[in-house]
């Protein structure tokens, strides 16, 4: 029995490759993409793949499959990676305490973790207020997908985005964006933040042809941004990036979640989760039919490197003069970039995990370790 279970656990958790297999004439050498080919979970298969951009990777990113679920955060940081990165090691812990005090997964539940986890950076903040003071001025967008027993909760912060693919008539695929996005950009963002705040004319501002909040951000919520959240985190004004035109009198941005619920139906065959970065390049309608139209091993990938393509032919530039540009360059043509495609195959049963698997992978890592959803066993 100790040999059999002992396998089992080098065959969920093994060292992976790190990059995906597609046709011959795409193999990568991209030493800034990572991915996961393809791998089971619970109801289907998915693919992962992350570029990184930045001088230091500031998307951080997580999939976590159970015994009847699968957990999908990505987490688009800003200002550093401190936010993303505290995000990927602690909203999905809080989750799992939540579910199993309350028996189940529920919107409440989501909004509580997410709550949790703001709390918790804030705090950390706060402890390192006086050592890092530029702290306050990290944050990070937030998107989490969870399939629980058949039923799709997406929560987002920010501009990352949640895309299903189902198919219509003919077997014609269909994307429908099932994610809020809170981007100033957006002129329903730029009503709801000039109600909330009918006494400040400088709530949005128009620099340089890009929609900010008081000028300096163009996201409405996240996770940290303590600064522009609590006036006890005000950035010395010697660091004019930060610099705020009067004193912060209540909170211009906000941690709370806006929370789609979907029970999944037999026309929904995939699900895209990925951060801005992929979606400043392609629709929604042209990820969607690339994931239709190609091989689910490597599919990840294959949209990372479409949207990059795509950012090089914006610069009459190719793809492989891209990979020749140095990390600390790399910014100046496309965002990191992170993409998880969850396939959906049949219903999510207690189970039904290949393998008895329950995996935590993560961006970046070659292994995979244990999931903290076997905590919610029976349940």
């Amino acid at each position: 029995m100790f040999s059999w279970m002992a396998r089992m656990a080098a065959a969920c958790w093994r060292p992976v490759r790190r990059y995906a297999r597609m046709s011959k004439d795409e193999e990568e050498d991209d030493a800034l993409l990572w991915s996961r080919d393809v791998e089971r979970h619970s109801g289907g298969e998915y693919s992962f793949a992350v570029v990184q951009a930045n001088e230091s990777l500031e998307d951080y990113s997580q999939v976590e499959t159970g015994r009847d679920a699968i957990f999908v955060g990505i987490y688009d940081g800003h200002g550093g990676p401190d936010a993303s990165r505290f995000i990927s090691d602690h909203l999905f812990v809080h989750l799992m305490r939540l579910a199993r005090e309350g028996g189940t997964i529920s919107e409440d539940i989501i909004r509580r973790a997410f709550s949790a986890t703001e709390e918790g950076f804030l705090a950390l903040v706060r402890r390192t207020h006086e050592i890092k003071p530029l702290m306050a001025a990290v944050g990070s967008c937030c998107l989490v997908g969870i399939i629980w027993k058949g039923t799709l909760f997406a929560a987002n912060l920010g501009d990352s985005r949640a895309v299903v693919g189902r198919l219509g008539r003919s077997n014609a695929i269909i994307a429908e964006q099932v994610t809020e996005e809170h981007n100033a950009s957006l002129e329903s963002v730029r009503r709801e933040l000039m109600a909330s705040h009918p006494d400040d004319s400088h709530i949005v501002v128009l620099r340089q042809g890009v929609w900010r909040i008081k000028g300096i951000i163009q996201v409405s919520r996240s996770i940290g941004d303590a600064y522009l959240k609590r006036p006890e985190f005000r950035v010395d004004p010697s660091f004019p990036r930060f610099r705020l035109p009067e004193p912060l009198r209540r909170p211009v941005l906000t941690a709370e979640p806006a929370i789609s619920v979907r029970v999944l139906r037999p026309q929904d065959k995939f699900l895209i989760f990925a951060s801005d970065g992929l979606w400043e390049h392609l629709t929604n309608q042209e990820a969607a039919e690339l994931v239709h139209k190609y091989p689910r091993a490597g599919i990840a990938r294959r949209l990372v490197r479409r949207a990059l393509e795509e950012a090089m032919r914006k610069r009459e530039m190719r793809y492989e003069d891209l990979k020749k540009i140095k990390k600390e360059a790399r910014r100046f043509f496309h965002d990191d970039i992170t993409v998880v495609v969850v396939f959906i195959d049949s219903e999510f049963s207690p189970g039904q995990t290949a393998g008895g698997c329950q995996m935590s992978v993560r961006g970046f890592v070659d292994s995979a370790g244990p999931s903290e959803f076997s905590i919610l066993d029976g349940m």
